[in-house]
């Protein structure tokens, strides 16, 4: 049986370019329904290990949750370079671009 780490792994490997998916959602999905923070706590020890695409995971007001100098901005071009436009400063519309895998 996986671990919850690898179920997130292998969720976030698998969002397609020009899709986005929460935090949240990727927690539910891996088996922790209030599992969002752990969410990040993986991206941020993993994604570099794993060339993770963290750039596609948002928050679930589909804004981008990073707040560190020049990540959130690093972030949006990366979003923006794969057809997702913006329709706020850093927010984007979940319905047209979250990513709802059929199947984990």
């Amino acid at each position: 049986m996986e671990s919850f780490t690898e179920r997130v792994i292998h969720i976030i490997q698998r969002i397609p370019s020009g899709k986005v998916m929460t935090y949240g959602q990727i927690g539910q999905l891996a088996g922790s329904p209030r599992g969002a923070r752990q969410v990040v706590r993986i991206l941020h020890s993993s994604s570099k290990k794993h060339d993770l695409p963290w750039h596609r995971v948002i928050n679930a007001k589909g804004e981008i949750g990073i707040k560190a100098e020049g990540a959130a901005e690093h972030q949006k071009a990366m979003l923006e370079s794969e057809g997702i436009m913006f329709t706020g400063r850093n927010t984007i519309d979940l319905e047209a671009y979250r990513h709802h895998p059929e199947i984990f």
